[in-house]
Parts: C-alpha cells; sequence; structure tokens
C-alpha cells in the first residue's frame, strides 16, 4: 500500500512540474511577442522621424516653423530658470532694478514717439503746408540755324502762410518741368519776414528793383490784401490779409516781385528794434501808440 501512494504521488508531482514547465514556456513567449512587437514599432516610428526630417529640410517653411518652435521653446526654458533663480535672490534687490529697468523703458518709447512727431511734422511742412503760386508763365524762343526752338520761363512764388516766403523761376522744353524747378528754387531763397498779429506789417516799407518801384503800407484789420496780380501773390503766400500796395513804374512781373522782396527783407519789428538801440519792447510800442494816438487826433 505504501509503495501505490508513493507512485501516485509521484506522478503528481510530475504532472504539476509539467505544468509549470507549460506555463513558463508560454510567459516566455508572450514576453518575446511583446518584444518584438515594441521593437516593430520602434522602427515605424524612426522611419517616420526620418521621413518628417526630409520633408522638412525639402521645405523651407516648415524647418523655419521649427526653429521658431525650438526658439520659443528655449527662451520659456531660460525665463523658467531665471524665475526659479529670482526665487533664491532678496526681493531688495529685484524690486530696485525692476523699477530702472521700468524707467529705462518708459524714457526710451517717450523719446522714440518725440522723434516719431518730429518726423510727422517735418514730413507735413515739406509736403502740405507751403503755399505755391504761379505768377507767370513766358514762352521763349531760341532762334537757330533751322528755325526757333521754343521753350517755357515760369516764375513761382513758394510760402507756408506763416511769415516765410520765397521766389524762383525756372526754364524747361515743357511747362510742367519748368514750374518744378522754379519751385525748388523758391523753397531754397526763403526769407522770414516778420508780421504784427500775423496779420500785416508793422510799418511802411519801400523796395526798388532796377525800374521797379513798390510802396507798402501797415492796414488795420479788414482791409484784406489791395495789390496788384504778382505783388497780390506774394502777399498770399507770405500769409499777410491787410495790407495797401502800390507799385510804380513797370509792370513786368520779375522785377515787381523782386521789387517787393527788396521791399520785405527791410521789414522789421519792435523786438529787433529793441535789440539793436539796447532798450526795452514796451519803450517802442508807446511811441508806437503815442504817434498813432497824434495822427487821430490832428484828423478829427
Amino acid at each position: 500500500m505504501s509503495e501505490e501512494i508513493n507512485k501516485k504521488e509521484s506522478k503528481k508531482k510530475t504532472e504539476e512540474s509539467s505544468v509549470t514547465k507549460s506555463s513558463l514556456d508560454t510567459k516566455k513567449q508572450a514576453d518575446q511577442t511583446i518584444l518584438e512587437s515594441k521593437d516593430t514599432e520602434k522602427k515605424l516610428v524612426d522611419n517616420k522621424n526620418l521621413s518628417d526630417q526630409k520633408k522638412i529640410d525639402s521645405d523651407p517653411k516648415i524647418s523655419q516653423s521649427n526653429l521658431e518652435k525650438k526658439v520659443s521653446v528655449k527662451k520659456t526654458e531660460g525665463i523658467d530658470d531665471i524665475s526659479k533663480s529670482s526665487k533664491t535672490k532678496p526681493l531688495k534687490t529685484l524690486t530696485s532694478s525692476s523699477v530702472k529697468t521700468k524707467k529705462a523703458v518708459e524714457s526710451n518709447n517717450k523719446h522714440e514717439s518725440k522723434l516719431n512727431q518730429n518726423d510727422s511734422s517735418t514730413k507735413n511742412n515739406e509736403n502740405n503746408e507751403y503755399v505755391e503760386k504761379l505768377v507767370s508763365i513766358n514762352r521763349v524762343a531760341k532762334v537757330v540755324k533751322g528755325g526757333r526752338r521754343f521753350s517755357f520761363a515760369a516764375l513761382v512764388v513758394v510760402g507756408d502762410g506763416n511769415g516765410l516766403v520765397g521766389h524762383g523761376k525756372g526754364k524747361a522744353k515743357e511747362v510742367p518741368e519748368a514750374i518744378k524747378k522754379a519751385t525748388d528754387e523758391a523753397k531754397c531763397k526763403m526769407i522770414r519776414v516778420p508780421l504784427r498779429q500775423g496779420r500785416t506789417l508793422h510799418h511802411d516799407i519801400k523796395g526798388r528793383f532796377d525800374s521797379g518801384k513798390v510802396y507798402l503800407r501797415s492796414a488795420p484789420s479788414g482791409t484784406g490784401v489791395i495789390a496788384g496780380g504778382p505783388m497780390r501773390a506774394v502777399f498770399e503766400a507770405l500769409g499777410i490779409q491787410d495790407i495797401v500796395a502800390k507799385s510804380v513804374g513797370t509792370s513786368n512781373p520779375h522785377n515787381m516781385v523782386r521789387a517787393t522782396f527788396e521791399a520785405l527783407k527791410s521789414a522789421s519789428s519792435p523786438k529787433i528794434i529793441a535789440v539793436r538801440r539796447n532798450l526795452k519792447i514796451n519803450d517802442i510800442t508807446k511811441r508806437r501808440k503815442i504817434s498813432q494816438g497824434g495822427d487821430e487826433n490832428a484828423k478829427n
């Protein structure tokens, strides 16, 4: 009986051992299949990455976008590092440095805004604010062996309407080119004329150029511009609203314009006279008021 029991136990042990071996073999096979599947997945991913890299190299837009992403990632990493390092530093140093940087940035922004405003104002002055008046156009003929060659001479007056005025002449085979040359010359030869209240002259003036004589008189408000054609163009470009002018002698527009400019060059203001005589402006204006009062009493 004991022998039979031992045989049964030995059979059970052999069966259990065979079962365990088979289970171990199945586990090993499953592990191997899992590893093989992982290797295949890695190979597929590598192949995809290689194909993507080839596409990126071929397309410059994609490469630029990837570079920008890398740069942004690096910046964020740097910011994180700075934030981590700033946590360790004391608060006082951080506040002082941040205040200084803020002040520097604000000052730079203000400076840039001022520069932009100045640039825009200069551009507007150059393009929009100048008043251009065409005084005369004359057709000129040059006699040559084969006949006559015609060209055009233009006289132009340019001003800003606030005390600046200039004149110029240009000659070309076509009218627009002649006008352009004349305006460029007028802008280069501008003079400043002092005005009283921005509307009239401070005093009466005489001007002369060759046979052209000009008399300019200041006028009260409401008088308007009483002057001839060439002189009227000069006063409108200058910004004078009240004046009485008379030209004696020639009616040539060139001589009339030059005579008016000679008269305007000799114009002065109480400020200029006060500096010249070492006086105060009030002393000169008082004399003007007294003289005006005497004239009014004499008229009455």
